[in-house]
């Protein structure tokens, strides 16, 4: 049975479509048995493509996320899911508020806690920033999944 991982951003548009595509890009070249999804803590982009920004440059890096489509969080996410993995505290909060179940909240990290361990740093949302921030974020994501598929291949 594949361990299955969803990755949690704010609208499902920018982040967590492209920590899908490098996880789902990794574990294909490394031949993992992973299912990965991602979700948003609102619904506003229900339906949507990524982000054309975050498509371009996830694309210059050869990682298609083109074909996902953003949908919000559900509470079944959290038992359906192994390791639920967030890009910043207001995701990490909204899913808080979402259940109360210490059981399904020991499964919520931050993503960046598998390169800075304990620090529970922020991918920086991209949305409202010029060209750059959109690199930032790809590297930033690209390196906790890098990390995260070398730990699984152990």
């Amino acid at each position: 049975m594949p361990l299955k991982i969803l990755m949690v951003c704010m609208g499902n548009i920018c982040r967590s479509p492209v920590a899908e595509g490098i996880l789902q890009h990794l574990s294909q070249i490394n031949n993992l048995d992973i299912e990965i999804d991602s979700a948003g803590t609102i619904s506003m982009h229900q339906g949507n493509a990524p982000d054309e920004r975050s498509t371009a440059n996830a694309s210059k890096h050869g990682v298609d996320i083109s074909k996902q489509q953003s949908r919000p969080i559900k509470l079944h996410d959290f038992d359906y899911y192994d390791k639920i993995f967030v890009m910043d505290v207001n995701n990490y909060n909204a899913l808080q508020r979402l259940t109360s179940n210490k059981n399904r909240l020991q499964k919520v990290d931050f993503l960046l806690n598998i390169s800075y361990p304990n620090q529970n740093k922020n991918v920086p949302d991209p949305y409202y920033g010029e060209g750059d921030g959109f690199e930032t974020v790809y590297q930033l994501i690209f390196e906790a999944c890098s990390k995260l598929v070398d730990e699984l291949k152990m």
